[in-house]
C-alpha cells in the first residue's frame, strides 16, 4: 500500500473542516429561510440597488488596483529579470519583507501616511504644497489595495520572464526585431502565465476586500465586502449575508474560468 496516500490525510481533515464545510454552511443559508424552506430571495437581493452600487464600487475598484498593479509591476519586473547578482535578491526582498507584516499593521501605518496630518501633508508642507485629502476617499482605497497586493503582481510575472530562453530574444533580434516588435511579439506573450496569474491573485481578493474600505474609506465608501460583513457582524442576518456571499462566488468562478481561459487562448496563439 502507497503510503504517501497518509500523507495527505491532514490536509484533507483541514480542507473539509475549514474549506468545505464553511461553504456548505454558506450555501445553506443563502438558499434558506424561516423553517429551513428552500428559497432564492436572498440570493435575488443582489439587485436590491444599494447591494449593486457596492457591487459596481467593488468591481470597478478592483478593476483599477489590478490595473495599477500591473502597468507598475510590469516594467519592475522585466528590469529586475535583467539585473544579475546579490543586488536582485536584495530589491526582491524589499518587496517580499512588507507581506512578513501583519496586513492590519500596514494599513494602519498607510492611514498614518495619507491622514490630513499626517506624513505625506508633513513632507508636502515643507515644499509650500498642499494639503491634500486623501482620506476616506476611493482614492484612498485604491491605494492602499495596491500597497498590499502589489507583491502579488510582481512575483509571478518576474518568475515567467526569469523562465523565458535567452536565445529566442537573441533570435528575434537576428532575424531583424527592434526591441519594441520583441517586447510586443515575444517577451509579452511568453510572460503572459505570470501575467494572468498576478492578475488573479490581486483583482480576487481586491473585489472581496472590506478591511481597506473600512479604515481607509471610513463610511463614506461601500463596497461589496462591506455590505457581507455587515449583515454578519451587525445585523445577525446569515441568510442574507450567505445569499450576497454566493454571487460574489458566482462571480469570482466565472472571473477565473475567463482568466485562465484567456492565459489558454495565448498559448495557444504563440502554439500556431
Amino acid at each position: 500500500m502507497d503510503r504517501r496516500r497518509y500523507m495527505a490525510g491532514p490536509y484533507i481533515i483541514w480542507a473539509a473542516g475549514f474549506i468545505l464545510l464553511p461553504l456548505l454552511m454558506v450555501l445553506y443559508y443563502g438558499i434558506t429561510g424561516p423553517g429551513g424552506r428552500v428559497t432564492f430571495e436572498y440570493i435575488r437581493a443582489f439587485a436590491d440597488p444599494i447591494h449593486y452600487h457596492a457591487f459596481a464600487n467593488s468591481v470597478w475598484i478592483a478593476f483599477l488596483s489590478t490595473v495599477i498593479s500591473l502597468l507598475i509591476a510590469y516594467p519592475l519586473a522585466l528590469i529586475l529579470s535583467r539585473r544579475e547578482g546579490k543586488n536582485t535578491d536584495v530589491l526582491i526582498m524589499i518587496f517580499v519583507i512588507p507581506m512578513w507584516i501583519n496586513f492590519l499593521l500596514r494599513i494602519l501605518a498607510l492611514q498614518m501616511i495619507l491622514s490630513n496630518t499626517g506624513i505625506l501633508n508633513a513632507v508636502l508642507k515643507l515644499f509650500g504644497m498642499g494639503p491634500v485629502h486623501i482620506m476616506y476617499s476611493k482614492t484612498a482605497i485604491l491605494i492602499g489595495m495596491v500597497y498590499d497586493y502589489l507583491p502579488f503582481m510582481i512575483l509571478p510575472i518576474y518568475n515567467a520572464i526569469r523562465k523565458i530562453d535567452k536565445d529566442v530574444i537573441e533570435a528575434a533580434r537576428d532575424l531583424g526585431a527592434d526591441s519594441l516588435t520583441t517586447f510586443i511579439r515575444i517577451l509579452v506573450p511568453l510572460s503572459m502565465p505570470g501575467v494572468i496569474s498576478g492578475i488573479i491573485m490581486v483583482f480576487i481578493p481586491s473585489i472581496s476586500e472590506f478591511v481597506v474600505a473600512d479604515i481607509l474609506g471610513g463610511s463614506k465608501i461601500l463596497l461589496y465586502g462591506n455590505v457581507i460583513d455587515q449583515e454578519f457582524n451587525l445585523s445577525s442576518n446569515w441568510n442574507l449575508g450567505s445569499g450576497l456571499s454566493i454571487v460574489l462566488m458566482l462571480f469570482i468562478f466565472i472571473s477565473m474560468a475567463v482568466m485562465n481561459r484567456s492565459g489558454s487562448g495565448e498559448e495557444d496563439m504563440m502554439l500556431w
